[in-house]
């Protein structure tokens, strides 16, 4: 039997001087955790700064003179209004309304994009966006830039301070707005985005740079006046912080067979796109709006507090008396809260929050509240220093 080998990021050396714990994501070699526990990568995000490697997300470029039209249609989204510097999220759904992938559209200038995708979705984007582009003979220079590049976000109360010691540009950086900067050389893009509900930036840099950028940057973090102490966080960490924030990860809250509509995220949808205002429809926007008209796509995203220190794992059961009323989506022991939380998709008749609930675990039921999203909102941040 052949062995598969796992594709390793730019910042994989990094990662083994940091003795991380290496596991199989969507096919990369990624780190899990370091040295430290999931729970203390957790709390140093939330109250100081953390680094997290995301290479592994799909990074792609398309040009052209029909580029906008494109993401028209494979983006729920509108695009064509995006100012040069600005930052979207947005599905990809399929015919039926079901999500193919989130991503976050970058508008680089008129004609140019550069979308990011989830690493275990990247080859089938790029399949998708293809067969869009053929059938509809867009024309349009397509490029997977993702094995050029590296990208890393840093996230937490901390960093932006931190940032504007690099470029002062960076302090005036409002969110889902990126900039692109030529540092040492080399052309970075940094985009104040993050998956973590902290405040923060995702950056987008050289391959062969990285590992340098991060030396330098972890360095200038000590020689400022700001308690700042810059560690790396793996993935589990990266989980739980987006549990917090009430963010939807995909093959948990997104998938294909689960409507774009239940997520109750309504920004990230322009039902109201017409060929006549914006030269196209997109993908799944008539299976949607029929949804909508016979009084939505059943079940919703929601958040449940439980009444115990066991965690509900995606899949398990939710009840209401003895009637199956959903299914937990993920679930966590919140290290903020200090609590155990979940999110799952409810039938409309608990999703009110104070609704009472419980989960099906097995031999015993954790009892539980429905309530809204998110768990955790980071408070506002205080204004950045000179």
């Amino acid at each position: 039997m052949t062995q598969t080998t796992l594709k390793t990021t730019p910042l994989h050396k990094y990662h083994l001087e940091y003795h991380a714990q290496m596991v199989d994501y969507a096919g990369w070699e990624m780190p899990i955790k370091y040295e430290t526990s999931i729970h203390d990568e957790h709390t140093h995000c939330r109250t100081n700064g953390s680094l997290f490697d995301v290479s592994h997300m799909g990074r792609l470029s398309v040009k052209g003179k029909d580029a906008a039209r494109l993401f028209e249609r494979v983006c729920s989204r509108r695009i064509g209004d995006m100012q040069h510097g600005q930052c979207r999220y947005s599905f990809m759904c399929n015919e039926s309304g079901g999500v193919l992938d989130d991503v976050i559209v970058n508008r680089m200038d008129d004609n140019e994009f550069l979308v990011v995708v989830n690493g275990a979705n990247r080859e089938k984007i790029i399949a998708h966006m293809q067969q869009v582009i053929s059938d509809r003979g867009f024309d349009v220079k397509f490029e997977d830039r993702t094995e050029k590049t590296a990208m890393v976000a840093i996230q937490g109360p901390k960093v932006m301070d931190l940032l504007s010691k690099v470029s002062s540009e960076l302090a005036e950086l409002k969110r889902f707005r990126f900039m692109v900067k030529n540092l040492m050389i080399m052309k970075v893009i940094v985009a104040r985005t993050g998956y973590t509900g902290e405040n923060g930036v995702e950056v987008i840099l050289p391959a062969s740079a990285v590992s340098m950028a991060i030396n330098l940057l972890q360095k200038e973090a000590v020689s400022i006046e700001s308690n700042l102490d810059l560690k790396p966080c793996g993935l589990a960490a990266r989980d739980t912080l987006r549990l917090e924030a009430g963010l939807p990860l995909y093959g948990h809250e997104l998938d294909e067979e689960t409507s774009a509509l239940a997520v109750g995220m309504p920004f990230a949808m322009n039902l109201d796109k017409s060929v006549e205002a914006d030269g196209e429809t997109f993908i799944g926007q008539e299976a949607l709006l029929e949804q909508q008209a016979n009084g939505g796509p059943g079940p919703s995203l929601v958040g449940i507090e439980i009444d115990s220190k066991r965690t509900a794992r995606q899949g398990m059961g939710v009840l209401s008396g003895d009637e199956s009323v959903g299914r937990v989506t993920s679930g966590c022991m919140s290290p903020t809260l200090n609590k155990s939380i979940a999110m799952a998709y409810v039938d409309s008749s608990v999703s009110e929050p104070g609704s009472k609930v419980a989960i099906d675990a097995g031999r015993t039921q954790l009892e539980g509240t429905i309530v809204s999203l998110p768990f955790y909102k980071a408070p506002k941040p205080a204004p950045i220093t000179s």
